[in-house]
Parts: C-alpha cells; sequence; structure tokens
C-alpha cells in the first residue's frame, strides 16, 4: 500500500481541524502503515512530581493512530476511536516524547493500531504500550 498523506498534508490536516492542540504534536517520521510522532511535554502535560500525565500519552497515542490511518486512507476526518488500551510501564520525565505507531490492519469499517511511547534518548525501553481501534465511516461513492 502507497501513502495517500505525505508528512505536509497530515501537518496541514492536523492544523486545519485540530488547531486547538495543533502545537501539541510533530511528526517525526512517516511511512507505510506507521507514523512517529513526538509531543514536547512541557508544564502543562505534568502531573505532580514531574511525570508526563497518563491524558497526554494517551493523546499522542491516539493522535499517532488517527495519523497513521489517515496516512494510509486520506483527510478522512470522522474517522474516530472506538477503543483503546494502554499500559503505563513507567513514567516519563518533562521533554520529548515519542510515539511510534503501526498500523496492524486496515479494513473497510474498522483500523487496528498498535504503539509504543519512548522519552526522547530512550528508545529501546517504553514508556508506554497502546492498541486502538478506529471506525473509519463509509465512503460516499455517489460523488
Amino acid at each position: 500500500m502507497e501513502l495517500k498523506m505525505n508528512i505536509a498534508e497530515l501537518q496541514a490536516f492536523l492544523d486545519d481541524a485540530f488547531p486547538q492542540v495543533a502545537g501539541d504534536f510533530e511528526f517525526v517520521s512517516i511511512a507505510p502503515k506507521e507514523v512517529v510522532m513526538a509531543l514536547s511535554a512541557s508544564e502543562k502535560h505534568l502531573r505532580p512530581g514531574g511525570t508526563v500525565s497518563g491524558p497526554s500519552m494517551f493523546a499522542l497515542a491516539d493522535v499517532s493512530a488517527y495519523f497513521a490511518i489517515l496516512s494510509m486512507i486520506g483527510p478522512v476526518g470522522l474517522a474516530v476511536t472506538t477503543n483503546c488500551a494502554i499500559d503505563f510501564m513507567r513514567k516519563p520525565g518533562p521533554g520529548r516524547l515519542l510515539c511510534r505507531m503501526q498500523l496492524l490492519k486496515l479494513g473497510r469499517v474498522l483500523a487496528v493500531c498498535e504503539g509504543r511511547l519512548f522519552s526522547e534518548g530512550t528508545e529501546d525501553v517504553p514508556v508506554a504500550r497502546a492498541s486502538l481501534t478506529y471506525s473509519i465511516p463509509p465512503s460516499d461513492k455517489s460523488t
């Protein structure tokens, strides 16, 4: 399968569709069925004790899965998360957090992704693992 959207197109879609969070996320790399995204965890992403919050890590995993799917199907704004399971394994400190998300299955209606989150510079030691399922809306064949 070939990519339907490159990094510039994905970034433009993120900026347009989700301006409220677009500045939080950065595309690091993209390949067929895989995206690597980053979150530069600042003070607003931290919980007491100086660790990146669970909701911030969830957001990175969810956004990464969404764009791994869109990179393969094109700009489908209404693809939505239907399930997510995330295991928090270690405490990431402030700084850059990476998510390597792989698209495991891309069907007509559902897509399944799995990703690992790492603190930058320690890519061999995951801080979390996430599994996500997305619902893909039917394509309008009448247009």
